[in-house]
C-alpha cells in the first residue's frame, strides 16, 4: 500500500464509509458496505483477505472483468501523456475511441458525442430528439430504467421516478412481458402484438405530432432483463417511422458485449435513430458514456448550435481505457466468449436449477446478462418478500459470491469474460443458496 492509502482492515474502512460517504438509493442508518479491497477478472476480495466471484459486475458494468492489464496500461499512458483537455480541443484518444464505437454501430451512424455516463447519455439524446423534430414528449415504459439525471430520471419507469419527477413531457407505457402480461396474452406474438397496439393507441391518443422519441432499453436490465418477443423492436421502428418519431435505443447496460453481441439491437431486426452507451464500453474504469448519432440527426447540426456539452466530455483518460477495452475484447474473442457462455453454460445451468427450485418461476437472457424470477408458488406467481430476497443475499455472500439483487430477482451477470469453470462454481453457489432457502 501507499502513504495515501496505509493498510487497513474491512472494519476500519467500512466505518470510514458509514461516517462519512453518503450513498445512493439508500438509508443511510441501515448500511453496511462490503470493503472491496482489490479484483482480477470475475473475482473481487475485500481488506480481511475473503475472495468474492463476482455475479453482479459491480453495477453490471465490468464487462471485461477487474483490472484488465491492457485497459489499465491505457489508462496509465494516457495519464503520463496527456491527464486532462478540454472537449473543444481536438485529442487523439476521444477521435479513436469514436471511431472504434462506429465501426461496431449500425450503417447509417455518423458521430459520438461523449458524456461521464449513461445517464448524461439518455438526457443528450432526448435533447437531439427534441430539438430535430420540434416535438416536446418522450415516450418511454415503466419497467425501466434510464439514469438518475433530470429527463433520465423521470423517463425511468420504476419507483425511482415518483421522487424526483421535476421534468416536462413525459409519457409511460407498458412493454411486453409476457410472465407478467398487462395484455393477457399467452404467447410471445401475442404479447408483442398487443403490446405495439397499445403504444400505437397512446401515441395517438398524445398526438403524434406532439411525440418527439420513444425511448427503449434494446433489453430492459434493472427491471428483469426483459427480452424483446419477435417483432417488438422492429414494430416500434415501423411506428416510428409512421408518425416521424426518433428512436432511441438505451444500450448502456446491455451493450459492449453483455447480450453477447457488441449492441444488444445486433441480434434484431431494428436501427435506431440514436444509440445511448456507458457501462461495458470501458466496464467502467473512468467514468463514460455517450450517444451515437445517425447521419440525419448529426447533420441537423452542422450549420445549427446544439446547446449542450460536459466539462469531462471525451476524457482523454476515458477514451483511452475505450480504446483499449473495445481493442483487447475484438482481439481475445471477448464478445464470443459472453455468447458461448450463455448458451453452453448459463442458459442450460439455470434451467437445470429451476427444475430443481420451485422458487425459480422463470429463467431469462442471453449472453451474460440473466435473471431469476423468484415467486412462493408457479402458479400464481406471487413474488417472493423482501425479507427472502435478503436472505438469499447474505447466503450467496457467506458463500462467497457477490449477487445482484433487484426486487423478487437474482440477476445472474458476470462479466463477459467470466469463464466455464468460474460460472459450474457460482452455480454452485446459488444452488447451495436456495438449498438453504427451502430449508429456513
Amino acid at each position: 500500500m501507499s502513504a495515501l492509502f496505509p493498510e487497513a482492515d474491512n472494519s476500519t474502512v467500512a466505518a470510514a464509509d458509514r461516517s462519512q460517504v453518503f450513498h445512493s438509493w439508500s438509508a443511510q442508518a441501515a448500511l453496511n458496505p462490503l470493503p472491496i479491497a482489490g479484483g482480477s477478472g470475475s473475482r473481487v476480495w475485500d481488506h480481511d483477505g475473503r475472495s468474492y466471484l463476482d455475479f453482479s459486475s459491480q453495477l453490471v458494468n465490468t464487462n471485461i472483468g477487474h483490472q484488465h492489464p491492457a485497459v489499465v496500461a491505457a489508462i496509465q499512458e494516457q495519464a503520463g501523456r496527456l491527464a486532462t483537455i478540454a472537449p473543444s480541443q481536438a485529442n487523439q484518444a476521444r477521435a479513436r475511441a469514436a471511431e472504434l464505437i462506429l465501426e461496431r454501430a449500425p450503417e447509417g451512424f455518423a458521430k459520438v458525442f461523449f458524456t461521464n455516463g449513461g445517464a448524461d447519455a439518455n438526457e443528450n439524446a432526448i435533447r437531439m430528439a427534441r430539438l430535430t423534430t420540434g416535438r416536446d414528449k418522450v415516450i418511454s415504459r415503466y419497467r425501466s430504467y434510464h439514469g438518475n439525471t433530470g429527463a433520465a430520471i423521470v423517463a425511468t419507469g420504476d419507483w425511482r421516478r415518483l421522487p424526483n419527477e421535476y421534468a416536462r413531457g413525459h409519457v409511460h407505457v407498458f412493454g411486453p412481458y409476457l410472465y407478467r402480461s398487462e395484455f393477457w396474452a399467452e404467447t410471445p406474438e401475442q404479447e408483442s402484438e398487443r403490446a405495439l397496439r397499445h403504444l400505437e393507441r397512446v401515441i395517438q391518443c398524445e398526438g403524434p405530432d406532439s411525440v418527439a422519441a420513444i425511448l427503449l432499453e434494446t433489453i430492459p436490465g434493472t427491471a428483469g432483463i426483459l427480452m424483446p418477443p419477435p417483432g417488438y423492436l422492429s414494430g416500434v421502428r415501423a411506428l416510428c417511422d409512421r408518425y416521424g418519431i426518433v428512436l432511441i435505443l438505451d444500450e448502456v447496460m446491455a451493450g459492449f458485449g453483455r447480450a453477447g453481441e457488441w449492441f444488444a439491437l445486433d441480434a434484431f431486426d431494428v436501427r435506431p435513430d440514436l444509440i445511448t452507451f456507458a457501462k461495458g464500453v470501458n466496464s467502467g474504469y473512468v467514468p463514460l458514456g455517450g450517444v451515437i448519432i445517425s447521419e440525419a440527426i448529426a447533420a441537423a447540426f452542422d450549420e445549427r448550435v446544439f446547446p449542450g456539452g460536459l466539462t469531462y466530455s471525451g476524457h482523454p483518460l476515458a477514451t483511452a481505457s475505450a480504446v483499449a477495452s473495445i481493442t483487447a475484447m475484438a482481439d481475445e474473442d471477448i464478445i464470443g466468449n459472453a455468447r458461448r457462455i450463455g448458451a453452453d453454460h448459463l442458459r442450460p445451468g439455470l434451467e437445470a436449477l429451476q427444475q430443481r427450485h420451485e422458487v425459480i418461476g422463470e429463467v431469462r437472457g442471453t449472453g451474460v446478462f440473466w435473471a431469476l424470477e423468484l415467486v412462493t408458488d408457479r402458479a400464481g406467481r406471487t413474488p417472493v418478500s423482501a425479507s427472502t430476497m435478503a436472505a438469499l443475499k447474505a447466503a450467496l455472500l457467506a458463500r462467497g459470491l457477490l449477487p445482484f439483487t433487484a426486487d423478487n430477482r437474482l440477476h445472474v451477470v458476470p462479466p463477459c469474460v467470466v469463464t466455464a469453470a468460474e460460472v459450474a462454481e457460482g452455480l454452485e453457489i446459488i444452488d447451495a443458496a436456495l438449498d438453504a432457502l427451502d430449508a429456513a
